[in-house]
């Protein structure tokens, strides 16, 4: 297959109706809401239990995985009914809850050649796997990722005065409709390893997801940083503590309340399932470093150097405000990430990072990222200026070479959170 098997909108979509027309009363296809845009949010649920689980996908516009694994296991649902009936459940399959960002951000599964997608491959592979595999180069040319505060999964405090997003607002609606026992949240991360958030502790979780990524050859990140505040229970898999935050405050500022912690209210166990596109073995090496403060100080050199040269090129292109409705979201979220890299700083300072080559690998990774998704959507916010182009081919070459970062297939990432899946529904149902 040449080219990303990742699904788009309409393809989703279409896939959910043939499986739900191959078995009418099983499956079921219902609009739950409304985007911004007027995009439908589409629920697919199969099973009649009595009991719910509840799986949201396409919560970051970047991350199509979820899709493609919710849409996956209500396929093999469709085959293999006692799958479903053994749970005794209800299962609903959120498939895509920003739409709209989902419209920008899939451009890149449908990239022209020449443009990164197939044919370059990737450090170490031969030309088979090259002609099958996408690259960072075309994953980062039409890069979208909204701004913190456009995000669906987090909608603002109560406090805040900016208004709850409509596709937060039917999120919501749902949790309180199903109050399902556990509540999976999909999401993908462009390069490193895979993890796994709990809002409680599951007996026998921790050993299951460990399993389950070795036996699929997927890296566990040694420590996540991107649950600070969270215990990590193991390696890859963080529980939030008893006294954990009720809120989540990112790098911009932005305090929300995330609906995935919304659902404790109703009893509700919610699962964050991080499967990476490309995998990097480095991110699961637990040897102790030697001086934990260096590595956090070159990291930082690196983020707030790139944000810097960043801001030069942009500064050279002259005067040009951007225009169009895309325009403006990718040039409001680009400009948010080039701001935020001193306060992203300050957290890796006041946290105990570093500590292992695995953590090291990881901030090394997350401090080309953040730059890098800066300038591939200040790229298109200012017309694909060549000097952007120019940056954004640069810095995702080096990204790649300098991590050895390998395509996960999709195949391999839907099946890593389908076992984890079932894995965990098996525990609590």
């Amino acid at each position: 297959m040449r080219g990303t098997p990742y699904p788009t909108l309409g393809e989703l979509l279409r896939r959910a109706r043939a499986t739900v027309a191959a078995r009418p009363g099983a499956l079921r296809l219902r609009a739950v809401g409304t985007s911004r845009a007027g995009r439908p949010l589409w629920l697919l649920s199969a099973g009649h239990g009595p009991r719910h689980i509840l799986t949201v996908a396409g919560a970051h516009a970047n991350e199509p995985v979820g899709g493609v694994t919710s849409l996956s296991l209500a396929e093999r649902f469709a085959r293999e009914p006692a799958l479903l009936q053994e749970s005794g459940c209800t299962w609903n399959f959120l498939l895509c809850l920003d739409p709209d960002g989902a419209s920008l951000a899939g451009r890149w599964l449908t990239g022209r050649p020449g443009e990164g997608l197939p044919g370059e491959g990737l450090p170490g592979e031969g030309r088979a796997a090259a002609e099958a595999s996408p690259t960072l180069r075309g994953y980062y040319r039409r890069f979208y990722r909204p701004a913190f505060a456009a995000q669906p999964e987090f909608p603002p405090v109560t406090s805040d005065p900016r208004p709850v997003m409509p596709e937060s607002e039917a999120l919501v609606r749902l949790i309180d409709e199903l109050s399902p026992v556990v509540q999976f949240s999909l999401h993908g991360v462009e390069v490193g390893g895979s993890f796994l958030q709990l809002t409680r502790a599951v007996p026998g979780a921790a050993a299951a997801y460990r399993r389950i990524a070795a036996d699929l050859g997927i890296p566990l990140e040694h420590r996540p940083f991107d649950g600070m505040g969270w215990l990590a229970e193991s390696p890859g898999v963080l529980v939030l503590p008893d006294s954990g935050p009720t809120e989540e405050r990112d790098p911009s500022g932005f305090t929300s309340q995330a609906t995935w912690l919304y659902a404790m209210r109703h009893g509700t166990v919610s699962a964050v399932v991080e499967a990476p596109f490309w995998s990097v073995a480095g991110v699961s090496d637990p040897r102790p470093v030697a001086e934990p403060r260096r590595e956090v100080a070159e990291a930082s050199e690196i983020l707030l150097g790139r944000a810097k040269q960043l801001e030069a090129v942009v500064g050279e292109l002259g005067p040009r405000a951007p225009e169009t409705p895309e325009e403006i979201a990718h040039f409001t979220a680009a400009r948010e990430l080039m701001d935020i890299g001193p306060g992203v700083v300050d957290t890796w300072n006041s946290a105990e990072l570093a500590t292992t080559v695995g953590n090291a690998v990881s901030l090394g990774v997350a401090a080309r990222r953040i730059p890098l998704r800066a300038a591939a959507m200040m790229r298109q916010a200012l017309g694909g200026a060549p000097a952007l182009d120019t940056l954004v081919e640069a810095w995702a070459r080096e990204l790649a070479s300098t991590f050895d970062a390998r395509w996960v297939p999709v195949t391999d990432q839907t099946e890593l959170q389908i076992r984890t899946m079932l894995a965990l529904a098996r525990a609590l149902v």
